[in-house]
């Protein structure tokens, strides 16, 4: 496979620009990992035109898959979690090239999970917990059980990330197979969601009431990020968060986030006069009594 391929990243090997070459060939019939293809080939590059460019090829009755993309579209992807099989193609793909020992380098940034990357992504994964908490709850509210069942699976899947994410690994496809070994109180209320027997609003109604005692006890955790950098100035406006280079990760999800800070007195609200009369600014500001992590 790798002779047959040479010739389409060889060229794009030899030009500086190219970072590493990486192989991930099919392991089984149904192969999401490389779209059913029987190959894929990864190549990272510093710079180009486009973040990614994707090209198909069909040889010998197979059929291959030709990704090229910069540096700075994957680490948003190992940042975000928007493509989350790239880390399982970095880790277990062979690899055909590699200048200057990039992926050595990369693959040992994926196993050590600096801190600050890790709180930001527990931030990331937060402000989606607590967007799809608050969704599903309405949606209980509204008596509308297969909603907020979907939302409640999708909460469940943000709060499994954030326990793998804390304990200092990036989340895996099988997500659920890492927090079952890692935290098995969550994995349980997974079970208790989708295999009970009781009727749905009722799974719903107690896994509800559970996950308000998660939530809690996971606020300063899930938030640290966000109260730390609102510590760096007495107050904050919305349009100053948003921009911020690290905020805007889960800018999304700000507004729902501040407002749950505020329910939960860690963050307080500042009213600023404006000219128009009982017409306030909202800025936003850290309790002084909170200790940021």
């Amino acid at each position: 496979m790798k002779d047959i391929l040479r010739p389409i990243y060889q060229e794009r090997a030899s030009h500086p620009e190219t970072q590493a070459v990486i192989m991930v060939e099919k392991k089984s019939q149904t192969s999401p990992q490389t779209d059913n293809l029987d190959v894929a080939l990864l190549i990272i590059t510093k710079h180009a035109e486009k973040p990614l460019f994707i090209k198909h090829y069909e040889f010998n009755n197979q059929k291959a898959a030709l990704h090229i993309v910069t540096e700075q579209q994957l680490n948003e992807w190992i940042l975000l979690g928007t493509n989350r099989r790239i880390i399982d193609w970095i880790l277990n793909g062979k690899v055909l090239f590699d200048r200057n020992e990039y992926l050595v380098k990369l693959i040992e940034r994926l196993h050590t999970f600096p801190f600050k990357e890790r709180k930001l992504k527990i931030s990331i994964e937060f402000g989606k917990l607590i967007r799809r908490y608050m969704e599903g709850k309405a949606f209980f509210e509204g008596k509308h059980y297969l909603d907020a069942y979907n939302h409640i699976v999708h909460a469940l899947h943000h709060l499994a990330r954030l326990e793998v994410i804390d304990r200092g690994f990036h989340p895996e496809i099988t997500v659920w197979n890492q927090v079952k070994h890692i935290e098995p109180q969550v994995h349980k209320l997974y079970n208790e969601l989708v295999d009970s027997g009781e009727e749905l609003h009722k799974r719903l109604e107690l896994l509800f009431l559970a996950f308000d005692f998660l939530i809690h006890s996971k606020t300063k955790l899930g938030a640290s990020h966000l109260l730390k950098i609102l510590s760096e100035k007495n107050v904050w406006f919305f349009a100053e968060l948003i921009e911020h280079p690290e905020v805007k990760f889960y800018a999304v999800d700000l507004s729902v986030l501040l407002e749950f800070l505020i329910e939960r007195k860690l963050v307080e609200v500042k009213r600023i006069e404006t000219k128009g009369h009982g017409i306030y600014h909202r800025g936003y500001s850290l309790k002084k009594s909170v200790d940021t992590i």
